[in-house]
Parts: C-alpha cells; sequence; structure tokens
C-alpha cells in the first residue's frame, strides 16, 4: 500500500484544524440531543478532516525527460487564465510573456520548480488577500518572487495569496541549484501562480487549458545555439 504524503509545512494547519473539528464534535455529542442534527454535524466535521489532509498532499509526479534544459513545467495544478506579452518590473525590468494558473480548492496547492536552474532572485512581499484571479493580485496580495537561470534563460515566478491563503511557504535560496520537478514551497487555500518567460519561448498551452504540476510542459525556452 502506498501511503499519501503530507506538506511538512502544513502540520500545523492540520493539526489546528483537527483540534477545531474535535472540540465541535465533542459539544455537539454533549449539548445537542437531536441525533438527525448531531449525526450531520458530525459527518460533515469529519470529512471536513479528512479533506483538510487529503488537500495538502504532496503528489508523486514524474517530470517528462529533457535533452536539455530548455523544457518549462508548470508549478502548480489549475487552470491557466493569462497568456500574454507584459512588462516585467520587479527583477527581469524586460518584456516577457506571463502565463497564469490559478488554484481552486481541489487542486494540489504544493508548488514545484519549473526548470532546472539556479536561484539567482528571491523575495517575499507582504500584502493584501484580494480574489487571487483578479488581475491586480499580482501586485497586490501576499505573495513571493524567484527567478530561476539556466544557459538558456530566466524563468521568473511568483506564488500570490488569495482570498483565504494567509501564508506562502517558498524553499527559494540564492544561489541554490533546483531541478525541475522538485517541491520549491506551497501556497495554502485558493491562489494563484505567475510565470514570466522570454518572448522567444514556445509556448505550449492557451487560456482555458487545465494544468498538473511536474508533469504540464508550459514552454521550452530559446534554442541559443
Amino acid at each position: 500500500m502506498k501511503w499519501i504524503k503530507i506538506d511538512s509545512d502544513s502540520y500545523g494547519t492540520i493539526f489546528f484544524s483537527w483540534i477545531v473539528c474535535a472540540v465541535l464534535i465533542f459539544l455537539s455529542a454533549t449539548f445537542i440531543r437531536n441525533l438527525w442534527i448531531t449525526i450531520p454535524v458530525m459527518v460533515v466535521l469529519l470529512t471536513f478532516m479528512v479533506f483538510i489532509t487529503w488537500f495538502f498532499r504532496v503528489p508523486n509526479r514524474e517530470a517528462p525527460e529533457a535533452e536539455n534544459d530548455r523544457l518549462v513545467t508548470s508549478v502548480a495544478d489549475g487552470k491557466v487564465v493569462i497568456v500574454k506579452k507584459v512588462f516585467e518590473p520587479e527583477f527581469l525590468q524586460t518584456e516577457c510573456i506571463q502565463i497564469s494558473v490559478y488554484m481552486d480548492f481541489f487542486d494540489v496547492h504544493c508548488n514545484f520548480w519549473p526548470i532546472n536552474g539556479k536561484v539567482v532572485y528571491y523575495k517575499y512581499h507582504p500584502g493584501r488577500y484580494i480574489l487571487a484571479f483578479h488581475p491586480k493580485s499580482s501586485d497586490l496580495n501576499e505573495h513571493s518572487s524567484s527567478c530561476l537561470e539556466n544557459a538558456y534563460g530566466k524563468v521568473f515566478f511568483k506564488q500570490i495569496a488569495g482570498t483565504f491563503a494567509r501564508r506562502i511557504v517558498c524553499y527559494s535560496e540564492p544561489g541554490n541549484m533546483e531541478n525541475r520537478g522538485d517541491q520549491c514551497g506551497v501556497i495554502k487555500c485558493g491562489s494563484r501562480i505567475d510565470l514570466y518567460l522570454p518572448l522567444e519561448a514556445e509556448i505550449r498551452v492557451k487560456v482555458g487549458d487545465k494544468v498538473r504540476a511536474v508533469e504540464s510542459v508550459i514552454a521550452l525556452l530559446p534554442d541559443k545555439k
């Protein structure tokens, strides 16, 4: 039997949720004498305990093989909501292609490195918690920014908190070499990933596509040979 791996940075959230549900179950069993009310309440709370544990699962995914480091895979599970040319002012300071993936409550919320490369930039930004699919959430919401670089270029991405997400975990440490498909962090609850690629990149997704972290190819970086 293969056990489901749970994100270690989410143990505290899961434990707190379990404690709250356990207390509510105890109170409902003690003070509510009507079984037609008590049993449904207990079932809902037990279901939530299972769901919150499953929510923070770390999937076992196999990254697609590649002959070189041009391959860019999805940082997160979700739906592609933006594919457009933009100016990225924070670090790249140039025009590039922005690809945004929105995660709902049922998507895996662990995030994974999109390329093989060296971490050349990281910054955490405190902020607001407006809806993650809102265009301004990229700048106004709490988010972390990271950039990886290899021989084919730079890939910059943001982990953006949503209305209910109040904590972002990011493993970025400038100078570290990272492997595509390894976990790079987690965003708790509804949230979004903004990925910024060179204009010359060969984009493999479009708005409306459903993507899976690690497995879905987002783009190919430009061949500099």
